[in-house]
Formats: C-alpha cells, structure tokens, sequence
C-alpha cells in the first residue's frame, strides 16, 4: 500500500483523483491489486462523489472483507445508511469472512436509520463471532441502542463492559438524556464521577442539557459550579448549553450574566438569549436583543429569526414581523423556507393577517408540507373553522398530502352541528387516501359523537384493532353525552375485565354515567376501583365524584369527599352547592356559597345558576330575588338560563304578572324556556287567561325544543282548548320535529333497568305485563262488586 501513498497524496481535486484513476486501469493495476481500489473507494467518498467509489468497487471481481468494510464506512460518512446496510447483507450473503473492522460502521448505520431489527442480528453475529469485548464495537452497540431509544438495551451492554472508558460513560449519559430520562442520565453521571472519571466537555453538554430538561435550578447551579471548579473551558457549545440551562430553568438574571461574559460575536450565544427571553414571556427584550445584534454586525441563523418571529407574532407587531421577514429574504436566510416557514406563518396568524400568511403558503409550495398543516391546525384551534376547512380543500387541490395532525384539526374543527357535512367529507378523504391512524380516528369518534352521531362513532370505534385508553375514553365521553351512559358503563366494564389501561379521562366518564342514570352501587363500585388503581386527591375526579353521590341520593357521602379536597376549585364548590340544592337543603346552599366567597373565590355564573335552581325547587322566592340582583355585585350578566330560572320561581310561587313584567324587561329576546316556566306556572295555578293574553308572545317563538310545544299543547287541552291544542300539535310536525318519548330507570340487585311507555323489550316485560293485567282484572271485579 505504501507504494501507491504517495500518488494519492498529490490528487487534491476530483479531477486529479480522476487522472490517476485512469492511470492506474491503464497500467493493469487495478485488475487483482485490492490495494489501490480500497485507497480509490476511500478517496472518492472523501471528495463526495460515493457514485465513483461503488463503480470501482463493483468493478473489482474479488472484493474481500476489508473493502467492503472501507465501503460501507465510506457509505456512513456520506449518510447513505440504508445502502452502507444493503452493502453488509451483500457481504454477508457473500459468505465472506466479515471483520470485526466492519460492525462499528453497520452499527452507525442502523442506529442513523433507526433500523433496530438489523442492530439486533448484527448484535447476535457479534456475539458469536465473539468479538463483543471489543472497545470500539461496544460503545458502537451503545450508541446504536440509544439512538434508536432502546436505553435498557443499552444499559445491559454498558454492564456488561469489562473496560468503561471516557466515550463508554459519555454515551450511557447521553443515550438517557436524548430518551428524555434525565434523571437515570444524570444518576449515570454522578456514578461515572464516583468511579474517578473527569467528564469532558461533550459529557457535560449531556448533563447540561439534562439539567436545562428537568427545570431545576438547583441543580443548574450544582453542575455550573462543578464545571468552574474543574475549570473546564466553556467552548461555544457548551457555554451556549449552560446559557440555555439557566433559562429553561427561570434564571435569567445568571444567564444575562454568563452573556455579557460571553463571546458576543458567537450567533449562538444571541440566539441563546432570544430564545431564552422568549421562555420567559420578555418578549419586548427579545426584539431589542435582536435588534442588537443586527446593530453589532452578527449574522443571525434561521434558529435566531424562528425565535424572533414568535416574539412579534406574541406581542402582535406586525410591522416588525414584515421586517424580520424581509430581513430574511434579503438575507438569504432559508430561502427554500425550510425551517422560518412555520414561524412567518404562525407570526402573520397571530397578528390576524390571514391573507398574508396564505400566501407564504403557496410560495412554498408543496416544499414545506409541515407549514401547510400547521397553519390548518392553527385556524382549527382559534375557532376559524371555515379557513380551516378551505385551506384543507385547497391543499387537496394542489395535491398536498395533509398529515394526520391537520386531518385531526380539520375534523375537530367539525364538530359543531352546522359543519357535518363537511366533516364527512373529510371522512371520506380519509378513507380514499387511507392515511388514517389513531389520532385521526379519535377525532372521528369525537365529531361525530359531539354531533350526535353515536352510531357512526361507535363503527370506527369498533374498526379499530388495537383500542388505546384514548379511543376507549372518546367512546366512553360520547355515549355518556348522547344520553347511553347504560350503553358507557358496559364499555367500561368491558375495559376493566379485560385488564385494558385506563386513566383519570376514563374514571371521569363513568362516573359522569352514573351519575345521569343515578346508579349509586354502581358509583361506588368505580369509587373503590379509582382508589385501587392509585388516582387519589385528584380535583376532577373528587368534584365528578361530589355530583355523582349528590345526583345519587348519598348527600353525606358527597360532603365527606368535599371536605378532603384540599385547593378547593370553583367547580369543587358549584358541585356542592347544586348537590344540595337537589335535596333541597337551602340553608346548606346559602351557607356553603357564604363559605366559598370568605375563601376568596368569586362566584360565576353556574354557581348562581345552582343557587337559583335550589331557590325554585324549595319555592324560596325572597332568596332568589336576592341572589339574581347579588349577581351584578359580582359583574355578571345573567344569560337566559338565569331569567328562565327565576320565571320558574316565581310562576311556581304564583307571581305570574312580576313574571310576565320581567320578561318583558329582558335585555335580549326571550326564548322558549323562559316563555315556557311561564306557561308551566300558568297551567300550575290554571291561569288560562294569562296564557290568552300573551298569545301573541307564544306565537312568534321558533324554537326546537318539543318539550315547549308538548307542554302549550297539554295546558289546552286540560282547559278543554282543543283547537288550540290541536293547532300547536300541528306547529310541531310542521316544523320537523317529534316529541322525544320519555323512559324510567329503576335500579334493582345492582343493575340499572330502562323503559318508556309502551316498551315491551326490556328484561322481564312479559312477567311484568302479566302481573299489570292481573291487577287490572282484579281491580274490575272489585269495582263491579
């Protein structure tokens, strides 16, 4: 080899090396000399052109183990990993001796395409080649291990380690930090400084970024103060990570230290504390520190301008939002909009220049797919549903595959009654381009669950083949909110005997059932089974649970759990004030809302709400004028559902003229409910001439709901208006709509039995019928004697 050295020293350029290649196939040297091929490959590769080097080597009829092993390193280098792989399968099937001078470099290559299955099997033909003692082989397997984010893998091989040196503890390190189990990684670190090793600087990037990842101060402190005593020099790397370190963890006043310390011609450094004072919501001092560093001649990067962009996009400067933008085009900056893009569109979003930001769009094209969907989940999230849906449908237009993330906004973006249509459409997309997965078929599931689909929901629900808690939990929620909570506490048992995950979301559902079917054994089932799985003083949880027991009849059970929550939230307090308003413990409502506002919480509108449905229930009609006017001490207007309220109180109480004057003081125009607690006190006290006088009031009410038409129609017809009652019938169907027939739930041996009029398919109808009939022949021969 050392004869040909010489030669390849003297090619600088691909031209040269290109000159002596045809030199040395001109002399014949080529042909059986593995030497001056393996240099060739070598050479090829360093000058960037791995085409010429696989060309020679193809040429070579006899290639042996070392050449492969140059190759496939050569392909390495280049980042050509899935063909530096598909080189070693070829040597392999070759059935020439491979070199342990080969793994490390097939083991670089797995781990940079993350292809674990064939780490695996190379790790096994290490292992039985016997050379996994070796030093460079094993830190190899722990870089391919950790890269590919199997860290007990790694682990095991780093046990297994008879010789532990500097870049062995380095990469245990990392390989925790990178898989995001900082403390294992830092754990890692301190037994590495136990064992007399002193880190170098790439070590302690890890931990730095460890520390930066954990958010503790403290501990940014300890490992800022080890690096000074052991007076490792802060490169730019590593000064920008402690920088970075202090900002993540809050402490910017130690980070503008080390700044100002720092060298201020590093790009780094700057956008360190950019970023940093982003963290922190300093948005202002961000631009001003971007300002000088355009003043002190330091050339941002894209990493600097995405930073800024988001501090004009937060503060909604759009002025300086163009100017940064221009500043990059100027610039050259990511002028293929690779990385910026997303930034420029999320800033021109936030500032509300939606036109702006649509048309960065489409100068990028469908070269940036990633700003695409997120500008389409972005119009989804701010409830800008209809841009949503049309950015969608133009992105389909211009053949712009959308992800799954943006598929899943669009969708949720549907899930309003109005837009349906459009989420079906979206539906049938989805099937036709068959990209969905998980997260898109939640989304369905929810859509059409909050649409009112149930049916629809439940068959993607049960397309599914491998249900994560959060498909369960979706299915649950939709049920419970269409009115199946049966249907939702079976799903539920179907999760708990077949041992499925659940979390915190799938106890709230259930216990959201129960409590509509007030099924109280079945409640204090899931109570029980809550406290087994480890969920304790959880404020959802305990303030679902206080609904459910107040809505079950168990009022102690409910108190008891309101006194052990600790940070008692609004919702805590509505929860037990509405729970003692279905008892009718007025003075319990008044007291515990007394209590709530001495704690320092203002009351909202649905706690009002509570205490006015208690003061109607209990005819407490002094009270719930007093808390209605005590609503605007506490800046709230009150909504439909608060007027309808104390109609219901005071037509009840028989105050139908105070309550006809207040509704015809109402700021806004009243609906059928407030209408409706009117006429429902009417027909109470038999009042027909009021309901005559505010005829004309009843006629010019749209509404869809059945239960206001039923009851008009019902109060005719018990004062003997059967026209009247005939032609409110027909309003109804004429409208479209069809009474909802109502059913009864009775709980019996700890299980929940539901029926309506007429039902004759629930478990025991026929006995029950049978019996019902009996009864009646009984009660006839009784009447006839």
């Amino acid at each position: 080899m050392t004869q040909y050295m010489p030669l390849f020293r003297s090619c600088t350029s691909l031209r040269s090396l290109t000159q002596l290649h045809s030199h040395l196939l001109v002399t014949g040297r080529l042909r059986h000399d593995p030497q001056p091929v393996t240099k060739l490959i070598e050479s090829y590769s360093f000058m960037g052109s791995p085409l010429s080097s696989r060309l020679v080597f193809e040429a070579f009829p006899y290639p042996d183990s070392f050449m492969y092993g140059v190759l496939i390193k050569c392909h390495v280098w280049c980042q050509f990993l899935e063909d530096a792989i598909d080189f070693y399968h070829r040597l392999v099937s070759d059935r020439t001796h491979v070199s342990k001078f080969v793994f490390p470099s097939v083991l670089r290559a797995c781990a940079g395409s993350g292809n674990l299955a064939v780490g695996r099997k190379l790790h096994a033909r290490i292992i039985k080649a016997g050379v996994d003692d070796d030093a460079v082989i094993e830190t190899s397997l722990l870089c391919m291990y950790g890269e590919t984010g199997r860290v007990d893998d790694a682990k095991k091989v780093f046990d297994e380690m008879t010789v532990r040196d500097i870049v062995a503890w380095s990469t245990i390190v990392s390989s925790y930090v990178e898989n995001l189990q900082v403390t294992e990684g830092l754990e890692m670190f301190r037994c590495m400084v136990e064992d007399g090793f002193d880190p170098d600087s790439v070590t302690m990037i890890s931990v730095v970024e460890g520390c930066a990842e954990l958010g503790c101060l403290k501990m940014a402190r300890s490992v800022h103060g080890y690096l000074t005593r052991k007076m490792l020099d802060l490169g730019e790397s590593l000064g920008n990570s402690v920088l970075t370190m202090y900002t993540k963890c809050g402490d910017l006043f130690s980070a503008e230290k080390l700044f100002a310390i720092a060298d201020n011609n590093l790009t780094g450094s700057w956008t360190s504390m950019i970023s940093g004072y982003n963290r922190a919501g300093r948005f202002e001092e961000a631009l001003t520190t971007f300002a000088s560093m355009v003043k002190t001649e330091v050339d941002p990067n894209s990493v600097t301008l995405y930073s800024v962009l988001g501090s004009c996009g937060m503060l909604g400067r759009i002025r300086d939002g163009k100017s940064v933008h221009c500043f990059a085009l100027r610039r050259g900056i990511d002028p293929e909009y690779e990385y910026i893009a997303p930034a420029v569109v999320q800033m021109y979003t936030e500032c509300r220049r939606f036109c702006d930001a649509e048309k960065v769009l489409l100068n990028v094209g469908d070269r940036n797919i990633v700003s695409w969907n997120f500008l389409v989940s972005l119009y989804a999230q701010n409830g800008i549903e209809t841009r949503a849906l049309s950015l969608l449908r133009q992105m389909v237009t211009l053949r712009i595959t959308p992800d799954s993330f943006a598929l899943a906004s669009s969708i949720s973006a549907c899930e309003g009654g109005s837009l349906i249509s459009h989420g079906k459409q979206i539906h049938g997309h989805i099937m036709r381009t068959c990209v969905s997965d998980e997260f898109v078929q939640n989304s369905l599931i929810n859509m059409y669950s909050k649409c009112g689909f149930v049916d629809s929901a439940y068959i993607i629900f049960n397309r599914i083949r491998r249900k994560s808690v959060v498909a369960w939990n979706s299915m649950i929620w939709g049920l419970t909110q269409n009115g199946n909570s049966l249907e939702a506490i079976n799903l539920f048992d179907r999760i708990y005997y077949n041992c499925l995950k659940m979390n915190q979301v799938t106890f709230l559902a259930v216990i959201q059932a129960c409590s509509n079917l007030g099924y109280l054994e079945k409640g204090k089932w899931v109570h029980h089974k809550l406290i087994s799985y480890g969920i304790n003083n959880d404020l959802y949880i305990d303030t679902a649970l206080i609904d459910m027991y107040g809505k079950c009849g168990d009022l102690v059970m409910a108190e008891n759990i309101f006194r052990t929550i600790s940070g008692k939230s609004i919702v805590s307090w509505s929860s037990m004030i509405n729970s003692y308003g279905i008892h009718g413990r007025i003075e319990s409502v008044i007291s515990t809302f007394k209590q709530m506002v001495d704690s320092g919480i203002e009351p909202n509108g649905i706690v009002f709400m509570n205490i006015l449905s208690a003061c109607s229930h209990t005819g407490s009609v002094e009270e719930g004028k007093f808390y209605f006017n005590l609503m605007e001490r506490f800046d709230i207007k009150p909504n439909s559902e608060h007027f309808a309220c104390l109609i219901d109180l005071l037509s009840r109480a028989g105050n139908l003229e105070e309550a006809y004057r207040i509704i015809k003081s109402i700021p806004f125009l009243a609906d059928s409910t407030i209408w409706g607690s009117l006429v429902n006190g009417c027909r109470i006290h038999r009042r027909i001439d009021i309901i005559k006088a505010i005829k004309s009031d009843l006629v010019d009410i749209v509404t869809n709901d059945t239960g206001y038409y039923t009851l008009l129609s019902n109060v005719y017809a018990e004062e003997g208006e059967w026209e009247e009652s005939r032609k409110t019938r027909l309003a109804m169907r004429n409208s479209g709509l069809k009474k909802v027939p109502g059913y009864s739930i009775i709980e019996i041996d700890n299980k929940v039995f539901r029926f309506g009029a007429g039902d004759k398919f629930f478990p025991g109808a026929e006995g029950i019928y049978q019996f019902l009939g009996s009864f009646q022949n009984l009660s006839k021969q009784i009447t006839d004697k």
